[in-house]
């Protein structure tokens, strides 16, 4: 998502830079990437095609559908059936691909979150792609635990991409759930939505372990529960390699219970 230009519109101001964040993160040993086409649009997929193409194996690029653009670059729904199979090609074409490993979803109700509505429609149409052979698994995006569980009556669900950290835990519930049936859990926004009080808290924690209150975030998603896949977004590799290392950082039991009290 931060490979695009600014406000997630139009090309980066570094477009070499793009290409080395890529680079470095599959050579790092990242396995797991989230794009959509609706980043540019259509930036960040070319871009990963131009740094990556032809994939390694056993990397699984997630990308999602149910939004546009609008010509100034805001977020809107785009749930119809048209709409779904024309993002579902866009991402084929852009990614250079003859079937998208993972397809979330998104559920574009409310502006500000998940909100309640019917996922019967726009999930059959991505079904019935997936028939096709265009979408090898499903996922759902920003959405309720009704909606995950709609989702589940229709077809195989394989992962959950909602707002979650340390400060924003509405989905503890959900997540255990879904770790209860194989089901991953991606959380977006890994400091958003922080209080300043509650941003002063994490700053203390990391500065006492001697790194960065992103590591600390990270490092406390990552040990939250087994079925958390994190995808923090970067456009620097300076910034890439300090997110990589939050996966070695050990949080001492009287820091974890300070992170745990916010």
């Amino acid at each position: 998502m931060q490979l695009a230009g600014p406000g997630v519109f139009g090309p980066p101001k570094d477009h070499a830079a793009a290409l080395a964040v890529l680079r470095e993160a599959v050579a790092s040993g990242v396995d797991h990437i989230d794009t959509s086409d609706i980043y540019g649009p259509h930036v960040t997929n070319r871009i990963l095609r131009e740094a990556l193409h032809p994939y390694p194996k056993d990397l699984v690029i997630a990308t999602k559908v149910g939004a546009k653009r609008g010509p100034r670059g805001s977020w809107e729904p785009a749930f119809s059936a048209e709409e779904i199979t024309s993002a579902v090609h866009d991402n084929l074409r852009n990614l250079g691909v003859d079937v998208l490993e993972v397809v979330n979803l998104r559920a574009m109700f409310d502006a500000q979150g998940p909100a309640e509505g019917s996922i019967e429609a726009p999930l059959s149409t991505l079904v019935k792609l997936q028939r096709e052979g265009k979408v090898r698994h499903i996922g759902l995006s920003n959405v309720t635990a009704k909606q995950v569980e709609e989702g589940r009556s229709m077809t195989e669900i394989v992962c959950v991409q909602n707002h979650y950290n340390l400060a924003h835990r509405s989905d503890d519930a959900l997540i255990d759930r879904l770790a209860a049936a194989g089901i991953a859990y991606v959380p977006f926004f890994p400091l958003g939505g922080f209080s300043p009080l509650q941003s002063t808290s994490l700053t203390a924690v990391a500065e006492k372990l001697g790194v960065t209150p992103m590591q600390v975030a990270l490092a406390w998603l990552l040990r939250r529960s087994p079925n958390i896949l994190l995808i923090p977004g970067t456009s620097r590799v300076e910034h890439l390699r300090e997110n990589l290392a939050s996966a070695e950082l050990e949080l001492p039991a009287d820091a974890l219970g300070e992170l745990d009290r916010m």
